[in-house]
């Protein structure tokens, strides 16, 4: 896909993965503007991609863009679309990065632009390993979609979803690693503590992993059949309250991103 310039209005920490990801994968912009009210998102992300142009308070250069992206929260994105909509080019391709802000909301909150996409990003992104799922307007060729999803497969695995199932996969793959990473550094200190190197407990994991997903879904056995092939479950007593913290919080989060 031939890019010539992209934007950033918002440049926290979803802009530094993508445009780390971008940079990993050996994808060289002629120009990427971003913008953002605080000074130490700017700074922040200066020190992680030099070569980014960072304006302070002023969402006019980046919005002039060819793609811009818009990494804010949905209650300022809208306000900001208005502020912007003079800027944005007939061509450009306006990519929001957020949750429960539909097409339809963010074209009106525009004047009615509608070369729009959104995405939910994933973190591992950074190292060309996400699951960043995407959903175009009406306003999109089938070739123009393929380009784009080409262009975002640098990133990790781009498929193209259901508009209305953008929150879901907000809460399955966007926040899906925190639910995880904890346990596993924690996994990893204490595997430390049992005499196995750095390097011996980064591979067991990193397998233990890989099989145990591998497990649930290719082995053909139940969810209980599947718990049941490890007899020893140190965690046991626990399970109750980490399976009520999952229904309650998540889908108490799911009611505030659709609502």
């Amino acid at each position: 896909m031939n890019i010539s310039t992209i934007g950033f209005i918002g440049s926290g920490r979803v802009a530094r993965i993508i445009l780390k990801g971008f940079k990993r994968s050996g994808i060289v912009f002629p120009s990427v503007i971003a913008s953002d009210k605080d000074t130490d998102n700017l700074r922040k992300l200066k020190e992680f991609i030099p070569e980014v142009f960072t304006v302070e308070n002023d969402n006019t250069q980046p919005a002039s863009q060819d793609i811009v992206f818009m990494g804010l929260h949905p209650p300022v994105m809208l306000e900001v679309l208005k502020e912007i909509q003079p800027y944005l080019k007939l061509h450009t391709i306006l990519i929001s990065l957020a949750p429960k802000l539909t097409i339809a909301k963010l074209s009106e909150a525009a004047g009615g632009f509608m070369r729009i996409v959104r995405t939910i990003p994933n973190a591992p992104s950074i190292i060309n390993k996400g699951y960043n799922p995407i959903a175009f307007s009406k306003m999109f060729t089938d070739n123009e979609k393929k380009q784009i999803i080409t262009w975002f497969s640098a990133l990790g695995d781009c498929p193209e979803v259901d508009e209305a199932k953008l929150e879901a996969y907000a809460i399955l793959t966007a926040m899906g690693p925190t639910y995880l990473w904890f346990q596993l550094y924690e996994l990893q200190e204490i595997s430390k503590t049992f005499g196995l190197s750095a390097a011996e407990v980064q591979s067991g994991i990193t397998k233990m992993m890989e099989g145990a997903v591998a497990t649930m879904y290719k082995s053909g056995f139940t969810p209980d059949e599947v718990m049941d092939l490890i007899p020893v479950k140190p965690l046991e007593t626990e399970e109750e309250y980490i399976k009520n913290a999952y229904k309650e919080k998540l889908e108490a989060l799911y009611k505030i991103l659709k609502g």
